[in-house]
């Protein structure tokens, strides 16, 4: 008798559980993946709306809607034919507990980039993006870091487990170098004798033409390894109304997605796209916009490291 519980599920919403409908591995050192999906369910560090540990799922469910295509408009080639990527699931960390959390970060991504796999995070709010530079860091030196965001993320608050603190505390622990390093779609106050990175804010950006913007980021960042980190209120609250902080004035997910291609060939070692909180979420247009945005960062990957 045939096993119908076995089978190719090319529909859009059976099985809607990993990334890409890419396989489940638990044991994803082991593999032969080229990039492992990191779900990181964390929203301890929120300063606004929390609800961020809920992302990591929506992101994954969105991407149903993306997997049917074998390629993706309008790159030329197909992602899943030359980049093996599977899903290790969520990170399991001991529930209240930040510091626990940070150890299991850093301690996971560290044996993942150790059996030589690139990771792609998927938050939780954008504090997770610290313990990740720090494992990073152990074997990359220090990072250019390319940060799309309506926040700089350098405050000092005095707070060590804050979404709005991460790119204050990075610099200082020599993860990423300032001067190699440029944040996009800014939108908030921050003190510019204090800040070290180059901004193009949310109203240069949307003035600018992508080409412009592009060439800004590659002169900037250079030859040298790139994490690159997307906090999704980056976009218009018209187009991700689904985050903790949304603040308008914000970027297109059409602009956004042309600026992306346009980096093709930067030395991209690690993302990660954070702070999507789908009870905000209007139709899961923040959870797909957030999807699609980290199936665009495996194509630049693979663009440069695959040789595609």
């Amino acid at each position: 008798m045939k096993n119908i519980f076995n089978q190719v599920d090319d529909s859009i919403y059976s099985n809607a559980m990993t990334f890409l409908r890419q396989p489940l591995d638990q044991n994803p050192t082991a593999s032969s993946a080229d990039i492992v999906v990191l779900g990181l369910p964390f929203d301890m560090a929120t300063t606004g709306r929390s609800g961020a540990r809920m992302g990591p799922t929506a992101i994954r469910q969105a991407t149903v809607n993306l997997a049917w295509e074998g390629k993706r408009f309008p790159w030329p080639f197909s992602l899943l034919k030359n980049c093996k990527i599977i899903d290790a699931g969520d990170l399991v960390f001991a529930p209240g507990d930040a510091a626990h959390f940070c150890t299991q970060v850093e301690t996971a991504v560290g044996q993942l980039l150790d059996s030589s796999k690139t990771v792609l995070s998927l938050g939780g709010d954008h504090f997770v993006t610290l313990p990740i530079l720090r494992a990073h860091a152990k074997k990359f030196g220090k990072m250019a870091l390319i940060h799309f965001d309506a926040h700089t993320d350098t405050y000092n608050n005095g707070s060590c487990y804050d979404h709005g603190t991460m790119f204050y505390h990075a610099p200082k622990e020599n993860l990423i170098d300032c001067d190699k390093s440029v944040q996009v779609g800014i939108r908030t106050n921050y003190k510019e004798e204090n800040h070290g990175f180059s901004v193009i804010n949310a109203m240069q950006a949307n003035d600018m033409s992508v080409d412009e913007i592009a060439a800004q980021i590659k002169s900037r960042v250079g030859d040298m390894p790139v994490y690159l980190t997307f906090d999704i209120d980056c976009l218009d609250p018209a187009f991700a109304p689904g985050t903790g902080t949304p603040v308008c004035g914000g970027l297109t997910t059409d602009k956004t997605l042309k600026i992306l291609r346009s980096l093709a060939g930067i030395n991209i070692i690690g993302m990660d796209v954070v702070e999507v909180a789908p009870a905000y979420d209007n139709s899961d247009v923040t959870a797909l916009a957030a999807a699609t945005i980290a199936v665009e960062l495996a194509h630049l990957w693979t663009v440069k490291h695959k040789l595609v």
